[in-house]
């Protein structure tokens, strides 16, 4: 560009600044960037040039990112690797440092954000307040322990690599987050969410995402202008808090009343935006107040997942969390500097070996820590989670502002989260094949379930399954039985018993076993969460079912008749009862006051069930409870 009266806007990206690329002027000087409908006369411009009302620019890119998706995306998932690598490889090809085709990865990533947000949402309708009290083990055990134990080991080896200790701290936490977004989508995408790893993982990372927002809090009290002020704002804490209960205490209230008013009006694009009201709203409250828009998106799902809405909400959300992931992960590929990979790539590359080799050891080993007995689970749970996370963009930006890190270490280590997330999806295919030819694949696909219409279907082929199984075969009524677990499958069909290998929890599944026109579900699966989640998806899917649920103890009893069961056997009640009866008949009692005591107390004890399930959120009232009836 010759004249100053012609000069385009500059934006810097990277390392470098990139002009708007205007083929020529004549004369005339462009409108100013950013204003839609600017004043002035034509001009002749490339062809990412705007126009002077701005649509053409967006329309065009959009179709760049639509071709780099259709193209790439399909080509990754034939290779075996997924949508995810191939969202990042379309970012690199059309980005600032491949063809160059988009030079702004900054403004999409922010609008490709709201796809993280979306699918926090949706991970919040899913997790019941109840359902986190169940998991609260994986999620605040080993999900903690992960977090706390990955940090450590990253600063360590970031305070050899030559950084400050402060330094090495932030560094760890940041880099000891894994990535919800992609972790979740590949998993999805391999229909593993509902294996043992795939529980793990998912576990962990709810954590992490809850990890962040003290994150985002401390990183400021730990910088360089931390010395400038009291390093604490009661009015904005204060903010802060009164955002968080205002959002949980107005969610509760007017929500439900609001969706139901809505849904009445019966327009489904209404209820659509309102979902997407809900979304927004809730994760541009938080930011308002200084916290995490995820948080808001989290909170609000969790607010709404015993509405009889939260399916619906679902199926709205869904296809615009898809749509929008996508772009984010497009956006991430394009803000990768591969000139900087090509400077550097020794060192670059001893980071993503440091970062995915040290958590890898870390959840192998934890994993074993807490019941993962099966090695393949822990491998498969180490492949998968050991990549940088999508927050580490953000935290490393304001670690970067309160100049907690370096400049350039923060540009190596972005780079290397970048890289990490690429080489995941090749990680975890190594993983699955290696564990293949050691004679370790994981299960097979579930059986094709031939159309019988038998009126009993046991979801759970184990010990009480079987006998239930043994009992119907007695009298020759025939019955279809799923069971998740491979090798118990291989087991009872050794012994010649009939079995499916299936996940009765998803709908497809049930349905093929013949629930439409099935009785009688028998629930006597022996892991609580597996069986709350069969117990909805059939109450749900299948209301025609008569679900006849086997539970582990009274808390798993209840939270069956949260879901609306109404006919429950606890594990241990009868054949404690029978060997009860024999203690009393080896005393002396005879037959007639053995029966009398059993059948008291049963009758006692399933009365203080049902009372009990009134107060059975409060652990105080319990113990009185119990106490009480002791008495």
């Amino acid at each position: 560009l010759d004249r100053d009266d012609c000069a385009a806007p500059r934006r810097a990206v990277a390392h470098r600044s990139i002009p708007d690329n205007f083929t020529q002027c004549n004369g005339k000087r462009p409108p100013v960037e950013g204003l839609a409908g600017s004043s002035g006369s034509d001009y002749t411009a490339n062809f990412f040039v705007p126009t002077r009302d701005g649509r053409v620019t967006i329309l065009q890119e959009s179709i760049i990112y639509l071709l780099a998706a259709i193209i790439s995306v399909p080509i990754s998932k034939r290779l075996g690797f997924g949508s995810v690598l191939g969202y990042l490889c379309a970012g690199i090809l059309i980005g600032p440092f491949g063809f160059g085709f988009i030079h702004e990865p900054e403004h999409i990533l922010h609008f490709a954000e709201l796809g993280v947000v979306f699918l926090l949402f949706i991970i919040g309708l899913e997790l019941k307040p109840s359902r986190l009290w169940i998991m609260r083990k994986m999620v605040f055990g080993l999900g903690t322990a992960q977090v706390l134990v990955s940090a450590a080991l990253i600063a360590v080896l970031a305070w050899f690599y030559g950084l400050e200790a402060q330094t090495s701290i932030v560094v760890g936490l940041i880099l000891a987050l894994s990535s919800t977004a992609f972790v979740l989508q590949m998993l999805a995408e391999k229909k593993q969410l509902s294996t043992q790893f795939g529980r793990a993982a998912f576990s962990i990372l709810l954590l992490q995402d809850l990890a962040v927002i003290p994150l985002i809090a401390i990183l400021p009290l730990l910088g360089a202008r931390a010395g400038l002020d009291s390093g604490f704002d009661p009015v904005e804490v204060g903010m802060m808090i009164g955002t968080l209960v205002l959002l949980i205490v107005g969610g509760r209230l007017a929500l439900k009343p609001v969706l139901s008013t809505v849904a009445a009006a019966g327009i489904p694009e209404l209820f659509t935006a309102t979902a997407l009201l809900v979304v927004i709203g809730s994760a541009l409250l938080m930011e308002f107040a200084g916290m995490s828009m995820v948080l808001g998106a989290f909170i609000a799902g969790m607010l709404l997942a015993d509405s009889e809405y939260r399916h619906q909400l679902e199926a709205d959300i869904a296809p615009f969390k898809g749509l929008l992931l996508g772009l984010f992960f497009i956006a991430v590929g394009m803000s990768v500097n591969i000139s900087l990979l090509l400077d550097i790539p020794g060192r670059i590359m001893l980071l993503v070996a440091g970062l995915m080799v040290s958590k890898a050891v870390v959840l192998i080993v934890l994993a074993r820590l807490f019941g993962m007995c099966d090695r393949r689970n822990a491998f498969s749970l180490a492949a998968v989670m050991s990549q940088g996370g999508e927050f580490a963009f953000v935290l490393f930006a304001l670690a970067a502002r309160e100049r907690l890190v370096p400049a350039g270490v923060i540009d190596e280590l972005i780079l290397a989260v970048a890289v990490s997330m690429l080489l995941t999806p090749f990680v975890y295919l190594l993983n699955e094949r290696v564990g293949a030819k050691l004679g370790k694949a994981e299960a097979p696909q579930f059986d094709d379930i031939p159309e019988e219409e038998h009126e009993v279907i046991i979801a759970g082929f184990g010990r009480v399954g079987q006998i239930v199984g043994r009992l119907l075969q007695s009298i020759n009524k025939p019955f279809t039985a799923l069971e998740i677990d491979s090798s118990q499958v291989d087991i009872v069909r050794r012994y010649g018993n009939s079995v499916h290998f299936g996940d009765a929890a998803r709908p497809e599944v049930l349905r093929a076993a013949g629930a439409t026109h099935a009785k009688i579900l028998v629930l006597a699966t022996a892991d609580m969460e597996t069986s709350l989640h069969i117990a909805e998806t059939a109450k749900r899917q299948f209301p025609n079912l008569t679900i006849i649920a086997r539970a582990h103890n009274r808390r798993h009893a209840h939270k069956l008749m949260d879901i609306g069961v109404d006919k429950i056997f606890r594990d241990t009640l009868l054949s404690s009862l029978a060997m009860g009866e024999s203690v009393l008949a080896k005393l002396g009692f005879d037959d007639t006051d053995v029966r009398h005591v059993s059948d008291t107390f049963r009758d006692a004890d399933e009365k203080l069930l049902m009372e009990q399930y009134a107060m059975h959120e409060s652990e105080e009232k319990l113990i009185q409870s119990a106490k009480d009836a002791a008495r």
